[in-house]
Protein backbone atom coordinates (compact mmCIF):
# COMPACT_ATOMS: atom_id res chain seq x y z
CA UNK A 1 0.00 0.00 0.00
CA UNK A 2 2.71 2.48 0.93
CA UNK A 3 4.58 1.33 -2.32
CA UNK A 4 1.54 2.36 -4.55
CA UNK A 5 0.75 5.45 -2.27
CA UNK A 6 4.57 6.61 -3.39
CA UNK A 7 4.07 5.97 -7.20
CA UNK A 8 5.31 8.83 -9.25
CA UNK A 9 7.18 10.48 -6.07
CA UNK A 10 11.29 9.92 -5.95
CA UNK A 11 11.53 7.90 -2.56
CA UNK A 12 14.66 8.04 -0.50
CA UNK A 13 14.82 4.16 0.24
CA UNK A 14 13.98 1.97 -2.19
CA UNK A 15 12.21 -0.57 0.00
CA UNK A 16 9.81 0.52 2.90
CA UNK A 17 10.39 0.07 6.42
CA UNK A 18 7.94 -2.47 8.00
CA UNK A 19 7.31 -3.10 11.40
CA UNK A 20 5.29 -5.92 12.58
CA UNK A 21 4.82 -7.45 16.80
CA UNK A 22 2.33 -7.99 18.99
CA UNK A 23 2.88 -7.07 22.37
CA UNK A 24 0.15 -7.43 24.98
CA UNK A 25 -2.02 -9.15 22.71
CA UNK A 26 -2.33 -6.29 20.27
CA UNK A 27 -1.10 -6.53 16.83
CA UNK A 28 0.93 -3.71 15.37
CA UNK A 29 1.75 -3.36 11.75
CA UNK A 30 3.52 -0.26 10.41
CA UNK A 31 5.32 0.24 6.91
CA UNK A 32 7.01 3.49 5.72
CA UNK A 33 8.81 5.08 3.06
CA UNK A 34 10.25 8.66 3.20
CA UNK A 35 9.80 10.38 -0.25
CA UNK A 36 11.33 14.24 -1.41
CA UNK A 37 8.12 15.81 -0.86
CA UNK A 38 6.65 18.33 1.79
CA UNK A 39 3.84 16.72 3.27
CA UNK A 40 2.90 13.70 5.46
CA UNK A 41 0.80 11.19 4.01
CA UNK A 42 -0.24 8.92 7.35
CA UNK A 43 -3.35 6.30 6.89
CA UNK A 44 -4.19 4.50 10.40
CA UNK A 45 -6.51 1.82 10.73
CA UNK A 46 -7.56 -0.17 13.84
CA UNK A 47 -9.34 -3.53 13.30
CA UNK A 48 -9.45 -2.80 9.72
CA UNK A 49 -11.51 0.30 10.11
CA UNK A 50 -10.01 3.44 8.77
CA UNK A 51 -9.47 5.66 11.70
CA UNK A 52 -9.28 9.02 9.70
CA UNK A 53 -9.35 10.95 13.30
CA UNK A 54 -6.30 8.97 14.15
CA UNK A 55 -6.27 8.29 17.75
CA UNK A 56 -3.69 7.15 20.65
CA UNK A 57 -2.24 4.63 17.66
CA UNK A 58 -1.34 7.65 15.83
CA UNK A 59 0.07 9.80 18.81
CA UNK A 60 2.19 6.81 19.78
CA UNK A 61 3.43 6.35 16.13
CA UNK A 62 3.96 10.15 16.00
CA UNK A 63 5.94 10.31 19.17
CA UNK A 64 8.38 7.60 18.88
CA UNK A 65 9.03 8.35 15.68
CA UNK A 66 10.27 11.87 16.90
CA UNK A 67 12.00 10.37 19.59
CA UNK A 68 13.70 7.77 17.34
CA UNK A 69 15.00 9.91 14.92
CA UNK A 70 16.44 12.49 17.62
CA UNK A 71 18.06 9.50 19.93
CA UNK A 72 19.87 8.35 16.32
CA UNK A 73 20.97 11.81 14.87
CA UNK A 74 22.21 12.69 18.48
CA UNK A 75 23.76 9.54 18.88
CA UNK A 76 25.59 9.75 15.47
CA UNK A 77 27.19 13.25 16.26
CA UNK A 78 24.81 14.24 13.14
CA UNK A 79 22.79 17.30 15.58
CA UNK A 80 26.12 19.08 16.42
CA UNK A 81 24.97 22.50 17.42
CA UNK A 82 21.85 22.19 16.08
CA UNK A 83 18.45 21.94 18.29
CA UNK A 84 16.45 18.47 18.01
CA UNK A 85 14.12 17.93 15.14
CA UNK A 86 10.11 18.59 15.75
CA UNK A 87 7.52 15.78 15.20
CA UNK A 88 6.41 18.15 11.95
CA UNK A 89 10.11 17.76 10.57
CA UNK A 90 10.74 14.28 11.30
CA UNK A 91 6.94 13.78 9.39
CA UNK A 92 8.04 15.78 5.96
CA UNK A 93 7.65 13.38 3.08
CA UNK A 94 6.66 10.43 4.71
CA UNK A 95 3.89 7.94 3.47
CA UNK A 96 3.06 5.57 6.47
CA UNK A 97 0.43 3.11 7.14
CA UNK A 98 -0.16 1.88 10.64
CA UNK A 99 -2.85 -0.75 11.27
CA UNK A 100 -3.05 -2.19 14.94
CA UNK A 101 -5.69 -4.84 16.16
CA UNK A 102 -6.73 -4.75 18.92
CA UNK A 103 -9.46 -6.77 20.97
CA UNK A 104 -11.77 -4.64 22.97
CA UNK A 105 -11.18 -1.47 20.73
CA UNK A 106 -13.05 1.98 22.25
CA UNK A 107 -13.68 4.46 19.25
CA UNK A 108 -14.87 8.37 20.44
CA UNK A 109 -17.62 9.22 18.59
CA UNK A 110 -20.09 7.32 16.70
CA UNK A 111 -18.58 7.33 13.48
CA UNK A 112 -15.52 5.21 14.80
CA UNK A 113 -13.17 7.38 12.99
CA UNK A 114 -10.65 7.56 16.72
CA UNK A 115 -9.50 5.04 18.46
CA UNK A 116 -9.39 5.86 22.00
CA UNK A 117 -7.13 2.96 23.89
CA UNK A 118 -4.88 4.40 26.13
CA UNK A 119 -3.10 1.58 26.44
CA UNK A 120 -2.51 1.04 22.80
CA UNK A 121 -0.39 4.20 22.90
CA UNK A 122 2.44 2.96 25.18
CA UNK A 123 2.28 -0.34 22.79
CA UNK A 124 2.45 1.04 19.45
CA UNK A 125 5.95 3.35 21.11
CA UNK A 126 7.12 0.57 22.12
CA UNK A 127 6.98 -1.45 18.80
CA UNK A 128 7.79 2.11 17.08
CA UNK A 129 10.77 2.76 19.26
CA UNK A 130 12.61 -0.50 19.35
CA UNK A 131 12.14 -1.68 15.30
CA UNK A 132 12.65 1.47 13.98
CA UNK A 133 16.00 1.87 16.40
CA UNK A 134 16.46 -1.82 14.90
CA UNK A 135 16.51 -0.92 11.22
CA UNK A 136 17.95 2.53 11.68
CA UNK A 137 21.25 -0.06 13.39
CA UNK A 138 20.90 -2.58 10.76
CA UNK A 139 20.74 -0.06 7.80
CA UNK A 140 22.66 3.36 8.78
CA UNK A 141 22.23 5.19 5.05
CA UNK A 142 18.79 4.73 5.01
CA UNK A 143 18.63 6.42 8.84
CA UNK A 144 21.47 8.73 7.30
CA UNK A 145 19.25 9.94 4.38
CA UNK A 146 16.00 10.21 6.77
CA UNK A 147 17.77 12.07 9.22
CA UNK A 148 19.26 14.59 6.74
CA UNK A 149 15.27 15.28 5.29
CA UNK A 150 14.64 16.21 8.65
CA UNK A 151 17.17 18.13 9.03
CA UNK A 152 16.08 20.19 6.36
CA UNK A 153 12.71 20.07 7.00
CA UNK A 154 14.13 21.73 11.25
CA UNK A 155 16.02 24.27 8.96
CA UNK A 156 13.49 25.44 6.41
CA UNK A 157 11.47 25.87 9.31
CA UNK A 158 13.75 28.15 11.48
CA UNK A 159 14.69 30.15 8.76
CA UNK A 160 10.76 31.09 7.83
CA UNK A 161 10.16 31.78 11.84
CA UNK A 162 13.26 34.30 11.21
CA UNK A 163 11.82 35.75 8.23
CA UNK A 164 8.48 36.87 9.65
CA UNK A 165 9.72 38.16 12.23
CA UNK A 166 12.22 40.34 10.30
CA UNK A 167 8.79 41.05 8.07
Amino acid sequence: FVKHLNTNKAVLHPTAIYLHREREGVDVEIAMQYNDGFTENIFSYTNNINTIEGGTHLTGFQTALTRTINAYAKNANMLKNEKGMTGNDTREGLTAVISVKVIDPQFEGQTKTKLGNSEVRGIVESVVNDGLGEFFEENPQVAKDVILKSMTAARAREAARKARELV
